[in-house]
């Protein structure tokens, strides 16, 4: 298999995810409207290190600073080898989160972090919760803020009642349904 075929592969796993998962749960109520306007962008890191993807992360952050967010609204960096055990991902939270203060871009960008073996700290083990977080690969989703601040005030202005509801709408689709969703 060619280096492109397997990043095709990744990308369209990555959109199944986003098409059945994100959108079609509706876990992300404004995920919709930038995927269908081609907002989304979903960039494959194949760095060997986590210097390299630190790289790859810059320039995912220049990109979004240097474009309106209507040609890319959203990115999703997806890495599909560098992180395979869930803590050390978490851990590396740290290392984004200082980055973002390194280029001022707090309260500009966030990021939010997706992985197959995602879990909250404190949830029962199988608890369908984690799911809410749960992506074919590890994946750092970089949200411009206005953006974010502007779709949680257009879906009600409560965002703690939209993480509510995700949770409830996994732990009503259970792991079969899970499992029937992707599988």
């Amino acid at each position: 298999m060619s280096p492109n075929s397997n990043i095709d592969t990744i990308i369209i796993d990555t959109r199944r995810w986003l098409e059945q998962v994100v959108i079609g749960l509706n876990l992300c109520p404004f995920a919709r409207a930038v995927y269908v306007k081609n907002q989304v962008r979903i960039v494959v890191s194949s760095a060997r290190h986590i210097d390299a993807f630190l790289d790859d992360l810059d320039r995912e952050l220049a990109h979004l600073q240097a474009v309106s967010a209507e040609e890319t609204d959203t990115t999703l960096l997806v890495h599909t080898t560098l992180f395979p055990d869930f803590i050390v991902f978490n851990d590396f939270q740290g290392v984004v989160d200082e980055v973002l203060l390194e280029h001022s871009l707090e309260g500009v960008i966030q990021v939010a972090h997706f992985h197959p073996d995602f879990v909250f700290d404190g949830e029962p083990e199988g608890d369908m919760s984690h799911f809410t977080n749960r992506a074919p690969y590890p994946i750092l989703h970089l949200l411009r803020e206005d953006s974010v601040a502007r779709a949680i005030h257009s879906a009600g202005g409560d965002a703690d009642a939209i993480v509510a509801r995700n949770i409830r709408t996994l732990r009503e689709l259970g792991p079969k349904g899970w499992e029937r969703l992707l599988g």
